[in-house]
């Protein structure tokens, strides 16, 4: 039998009601996954530390970036991580290119957390929690009457809290990211910058998934069991009906 693909990140918490084991290095990606998207920050910041050569900096870590695709190709593995890695390491590069300042190497990532930010405090504002949202659209994909699918989950209370709990979390950290990022922005502490940047980005991730994961699995099991029953229910009296 073919070993079912472990799912990533919020798809992870769609899978937290279930009775696989929850693994936290498997929801941020496997040793794999975490050092393909270290490793390009690792590199620039340790590059341009030490020859303060931006051109070279540059280069190198669009190298890096390519190569990891390459790889993945020539291994006939799913490449999607790795172009999307891409993609963001490209913005990230052409940004500090065109400005000539490495600092501009971190705008995207300030840009994308002030996104998130926004997006979720008004997810809140209108009570449809915003990783609520994701994590039950990950989990059952609504193909059809999607007021009764959003009334489905909302409607529990327990397991609505535990989405407005975890919404609030991870404002929470893509918050503390910026306060402690953008001063160090703001005074052109590219070193500080980059280990920071790094020191917030896979732990703080792999600590937002495991929180959040404690927080939803109990309520998210109940509201499995008790939709699983229902639908029983219903089934069951439809065959004494005929």
């Amino acid at each position: 039998m073919a070993e079912t693909k472990k799912r990533t990140g919020l798809g992870a918490l769609a899978d937290a009601g279930s009775d696989d084991d929850f693994s936290v290095i498997d929801a941020i990606g496997g040793p794999r996954g975490v050092a393909e998207s270290m490793v390009p920050g690792v590199v620039f910041v340790v590059l341009f530390v030490t020859t303060a050569n931006l051109q070279l900096t540059i280069g190198i870590s669009a190298a890096l970036a390519v190569l990891q695709v390459i790889v993945r190709l020539l291994q006939r593995q799913s490449v999607m991580g790795a172009v999307s890695g891409l993609l963001a390491v490209g913005i990230c590069l052409i940004w500090a290119w065109q400005s000539h300042e490495a600092r501009n190497y971190y705008m995207f990532g300030f840009l994308t957390n002030a996104f998130y930010i926004v997006l979720l405090s008004v997810s809140l504002m209108v009570r449809v929690p915003g990783l609520g949202l994701v994590i039950e659209f990950i989990r059952t994909l609504p193909t059809e009457h999607f007021r009764a699918w959003l009334t489905d989950w909302r409607s529990d209370k327990a397991l609505n809290r535990a989405y407005t709990i975890i919404t609030v979390l991870w404002i929470a950290v893509f918050s503390l990211r910026l306060v402690v990022q953008v001063p160090l922005y703001v005074t052109n502490h590219v070193g500080w910058l980059g280990t920071t940047r790094l020191l917030m980005g896979i732990p703080f991730w792999a600590l937002a998934i495991w929180v959040s994961y404690l927080i939803v699995a109990t309520p998210m099991h109940r509201h499995k069991a008790l939709s699983e029953g229902s639908g029983q229910g219903k089934h069951d009296s439809m065959e004494e009906q005929h």
